[in-house]
């Protein structure tokens, strides 16, 4: 391995460094969430890209869960209903004596 002759001094190394400077970010507004994004990326407030839906999102799995819920409780609730009016045909049919 080639070895240097000498000690690179301060100005030279930092030369070399001096091209390394940060950039500004640019930023472009989903058009459907309005969120600042970066370009070229999927907005993660709303999962479009190029407005094709291509990510499920937070809010998206918060709205199916909701719905599964009220459908559950609305299963329980007809089956109470229908054990209730079994319940009362079969206390209507049996009476005491």
């Amino acid at each position: 391995m080639p070895c240097p002759k000498r000690k690179a001094s301060k100005a030279r190394r930092n030369k070399r460094s001096a091209n390394h400077a940060l950039l500004v970010q640019t930023f472009t507004t989903c058009p459907n969430s309005g969120t600042p994004i970066m370009p070229h990326t999927v907005c993660l407030e709303s999962g479009y890209y190029k407005g094709v839906k291509v990510m499920v999102t937070k809010s998206d799995r918060l709205e199916k869960r909701n719905q599964k819920r009220q459908t559950i409780k609305a299963r329980q609730e007809e089956r109470l209903q229908k054990s209730q009016a079994v319940q009362a045909e079969q206390s209507e049919v049996v009476e005491p004596k």
